[in-house]
């Protein structure tokens, strides 16, 4: 008995002891150089050992707290105007100070990969707006990307806020580098980004589980999530398929002399275009490694210096070889391939590029239209035309007894909003930025419902009924359609123009700013200051700002046309090219749709067809990638794409 009340009071004494020693701690977003949200009251939050007093001195403001039982505190400090920078001095059993403190305004700038994208990728087309880059007063918080199944977290593992200069901006999402960049010219105010992205996830996986209570089917699998077995057992058995040998080598590894070495000696190597994908010239269904080979004069102005390679894009990953050195690599096929060439590297006169090219599934090989070249300063060498090529290696086709594959964590309902949202739901917003929606085309009806949820969800969650949210309409992308078309893109974008019924809404059409063949476009600057101008107008108080481009109202029929009204207007429709009206098509009560005519009328447009006498609907725009739809406004803002529905 009395050993038991020993080893008690030991433990207590040791509790004891560690709780006296507990100092107080801060999440990684409250930290130096943090921007703070201007004219509306803050939180600052942290943990701290139970029953420890906390103070906070800030803007010559001093709150202070004491610890809850689980060790956590939150003080709340009034509106401040914008300024700095400031210091704030945190007061428990240890002192925090920190520094350069901005208060101004905080956009959170959300979604897939096209709000991930970062200025570096964008180098190139960029280059200039990098270089000139120097804004203390715009900052970034860049979150990193993790995922959570079983519940929600209370902080990131890493994170600090950097400023815009020539070197930190290439981190730094170049949607909301423009966005923040137009308004502060503009109104010289701080901005702070929160980027919270991550490529190729659903609107589900953003949602809390509160949030996507009216969805049954993404409840259920929320809840099943939460079962650690089942997910470790699908983990388990998808490695353990995964792990079966590949009895083929890549014979360009294998072989004694490899084949992007110097001293390789080619032989039975055919023929085949850059840029282009294999199954288009001749080879059929392959999966594997196919290998790539051209010899190439290189002027001796050129040689030995440091040179820039650009193979446009890759499906799936690549490998690049100079003269028997490896120069870069990619895994997938979505980043553009511009890799750097060491000084040394090119010599005069004959040359050898290889490139070792894996593809998994579907077409393999290299995207038309894009860059393909070897550039020295202004000098440049084409690369596009006639290769060699060779095949290393073929996929087997798996037979059976595979099982179902790996959870995809970032994929599944609320397991971004858990890991990348809910850890910073206590800081002040001005406003949301969302671009996203690439990976809802499967389903996209579901779209109209869950781009609602998300923005009512956000809204519960940092308690801000009214909280901007301002998103991207999905840019044109894909094969181009010369007929009246089904188009699950355009669903999606339908979506998106509804959902501006829900107040403090703002959409981004971008109509004109993708590209057929890269789901990631480049022209990022565009859509940043198309969003700047919806914040502008709503937030920052230029009212007379056009800050969209047509968006359709109501339409009528009047004999054998249709007449279709718009709002955002501006001042006034045009044809941007001054050519008739395109991609208007029409249909009677058949849904048949055919190409149609289509002319601007004051503020409407009016659409007919010989084909079809008795109107009843109208489409514009319509498709994955319409052909250059021409319906603006005359501060050349494009019109949404639309369907009629009555």
């Amino acid at each position: 008995m009395y050993k038991v009340l020993a080893q008690f009071f030991l433990f207590f004494s040791c509790l004891s002891i560690v709780q006296s020693n507990a100092q107080i701690r801060l999440p990684r977003l409250v930290a130096d150089s943090m921007v703070l949200q201007r004219d509306m009251p803050l939180k600052i939050w942290g943990w701290a050992s139970p029953g420890e007093k906390v103070s906070v001195n800030f803007n010559k403001r001093s709150i202070s707290t004491v610890a809850g039982a689980e060790g956590k505190w939150l003080v709340k400090l009034p509106a401040m105007k914008a300024g700095g920078p400031y210091e704030m001095r945190l007061q428990g059993k240890n002192t925090i100070i920190l520094k350069g403190i901005l208060l101004g305004d905080v956009w959170l700038c959300a979604g897939q990969s096209n709000m991930v994208h970062q200025m570096g990728i964008h180098n190139v087309r960029y280059a200039e707006d990098i270089e000139k880059a120097n804004f203390p007063e715009i900052r970034q918080f860049l979150v990193p990307t993790m995922a959570s199944l079983s519940g929600t977290k209370d902080d990131f593992q890493k994170g600090s806020w950097k400023w815009a200069n020539s070197q930190s901006v290439n981190d730094f999402s170049a949607v909301a580098y423009f966005f923040a960049r137009n308004i502060y010219n503009k109104h010289r105010v701080p901005i702070g980004i929160i980027n919270s992205s991550y490529g190729g996830t659903p609107i589900e996986a953003w949602t809390s589980e509160e949030g996507l209570k009216q969805f049954g089917a993404l409840a259920a699998t929320i809840a099943r999530n939460k079962d650690t077995s089942y997910i470790q057992d699908r983990q388990r058995a998808a490695v353990s398929a995964s792990q079966k040998p590949d009895p083929e080598p890549d014979k360009g590894m294998a072989e004694a002399v490899k084949w992007f070495e110097s001293s390789y000696v080619p032989k039975n190597w055919q023929n085949i275009n850059i840029p282009g994908y294999w199954e288009d010239q001749g080879v059929r269904d392959l999966n594997g490694v196919v290998w790539y080979r051209k010899e190439i004069e290189v002027p001796a102005s050129m040689a030995g210096k440091e040179a820039k390679l650009f193979m446009g894009r890759i499906v799936d990953a690549d490998i690049a070889y100079i003269n028997g050195k490896q120069v870069g690599s990619t895994s997938y096929m979505y980043p553009q391939r511009r890799y750097l060439v060491p000084a040394g590297v090119l010599k005069p006169g004959r040359n050898i590029l290889v490139i070792r090219v894996q593809n998994n599934a579907g077409k393999g090989g290299f995207v038309p239209d894009k860059p393909y070249s070897l550039m020295v300063g202004n000098w440049q060498i084409d690369l596009k035309g006639d290769w060699l090529y060779k095949v290393g290696k073929v996929f087997r086709p798996q037979r059976g007894g595979v099982g179902p594959g790996p959870i995809a964590e970032q994929n599944q309902p609320t397991a971004l909003y858990n890991a990348m949202i809910a850890p910073f739901t206590n800081y002040a917003l001005k406003g949301v930025l969302w671009y996203q929606g690439e990976s809802n085309t499967g389903k996209p009806e579901e779209y109209e419902k869950l781009l609602p949820a998300l923005i009512s969800d956000w809204r519960q969650k940092f308690s801000s009924p009214k909280l901007p949210f301002y998103y991207v309409q999905l840019p044109n992308f894909s094969d181009a359609s010369y007929l009246p078309t089904e188009s699950s893109w355009a669903i999606v974008r339908e979506a998106s123009l509804k959902t501006l019924s829900i107040p403090n809404t703002g959409m981004a059409v971008t109509i004109d700013l993708g590209e057929w063949n890269d789901i990631h476009p480049d022209n990022k600057k565009d859509v940043g200051e198309r969003l700047a101008l919806i914040a502008r107008r709503l937030n920052y108080g230029e009212k007379n700002l056009v800050h969209s481009g047509p968006l359709y109202e109501s339409s009528r029929v009047e004999g054998n046309k249709m007449i279709i009204s718009f709002r955002n207007v501006g001042s006034g429709l045009i044809s941007i090219d001054g050519e008739e009206l395109s991609q208007f098509a029409i249909a009677g009560e058949d849904k048949k749709f055919v190409w149609a005519k289509a002319k601007i009328v004051g503020t409407t447009v009016h659409v007919w067809s010989e084909e079809v006498p008795e109107p009843k609907f109208v489409r514009y725009a319509w498709a994955d990638n319409p052909v250059f739809p021409n319906l603006y406004n005359i501060e050349k803002l494009p019109a949404s794409p639309f369907r009629t529905t009555e």
